[in-house]
């Protein structure tokens, strides 16, 4: 059982719903030390007072707000625990929304809610059904480590699921990201819902979504420590420095990705559909092209 992270309770109106949080994920990243290279030592960061030049222990260090330089508002937990907030000991659902109307970009990490006893078992088993019967999401606001959060309960399997949301002034505005004018054709954008169409999954449980990186990171680790070469990286491709061919580059992108499916020239081929749309505009130019040379009768 994962360890609780907080302890509180959901708020639905007036119904109360002990609950607990658990993390609904885990790290399995290859994580490292900072080390001295001359004897592997461990180097650590050490807490030193800037008024006294000495380090100071866990205890004597707390929270501080600076005004300015030379005034320090200090802070406590205690402080910050007893903030008259509504949501400082619950969940406080505040309106449900359809999960597609959710921005994706706001949303964070997930943790599991879990019902607290059996007192809280029929109210979260209520809450569950309700959620997923809508097909809506409960939008709410809760205050962790010293701040209010805004966060979204949704239901996975059998339980309820709360991710952390950042507020609206969060999310930058990407208008200065926008690429410059250019100009797509039809074949092209076809082209790309083609390429589309041969990588659709409905799952991600295939062999290529695994964390090639830790493996590779755990490889290099074992061949250090059996005091063998570690494998060789591959040679990138050696890059032309001219505009590739979209059109070109998808139709082989198209062909890759049915390769790696397993799929052989007995499938129907999925990018003749762009090819028969690039004869069809080319037949309907060059009519145009044959009346535009035609003289014009005059009166």
């Amino acid at each position: 059982m994962p360890r609780t992270i907080w302890s509180g309770a959901i708020s639905f109106g007036l119904v109360t719903v002990p609950i607990h949080v658990v993390s609904a994920t885990e790290d399995h990243s290859i994580h490292f030390h900072r080390v001295h290279l001359e004897d592997m030592a461990r180097v650590r960061t050490r807490k030193v007072c800037e008024l006294e030049d000495r380090e100071v222990a866990s205890s004597e260090i707390g929270k501080g707000y600076e005004l300015s330089k030379t005034q320090v508002i200090p802070i406590s937990d205690e402080e910050l625990r007893d903030l008259p907030l509504p949501t400082a000991r619950a969940i406080e659902i505040v309106a449900f929304m359809p999960w597609e109307s959710i921005d994706s970009l706001r949303i964070g990490d997930g943790y599991y809610l879990a019902p607290d006893g059996q007192v809280a078992a029929k109210p979260y088993k209520l809450l569950r059904q309700a959620l997923d019967r809508s097909s809506r999401v409960a939008v709410a606001r809760y205050a962790w480590s010293g701040r209010e959060r805004l966060g979204l309960l949704r239901v996975r399997g059998e339980a309820i699921v709360l991710h952390a949301m950042r507020w609206p002034d969060e999310i930058r505005d990407p208008s200065e990201l926008t690429p410059p004018p250019v100009k797509l054709t039809d074949e092209e954008i076809d082209g790309a819902l083609a390429l589309m169409d041969t990588m659709t999954r409905d799952d991600l449980d295939a062999p290529e979504f695994r964390d090639t990186y830790t493996e590779a990171v755990t490889e290099l680790i074992e061949a250090k420590r059996e005091h063998r070469q570690p494998p060789a990286a591959a040679e990138p491709a050696a890059e032309t420095g001219q505009l590739v061919d979209l059109m070109a580059a998808l139709q082989q992108s198209v062909s890759k990705a049915k390769e790696s499916r397993g799929e052989g020239p007995g499938h129907a081929d999925v990018h003749d559909m762009p090819k028969r749309a690039v004869k069809k505009r080319s037949a309907k130019e060059a009519t145009a092209k044959r009346a535009a040379r035609k003289p014009r009768r005059t009166a």
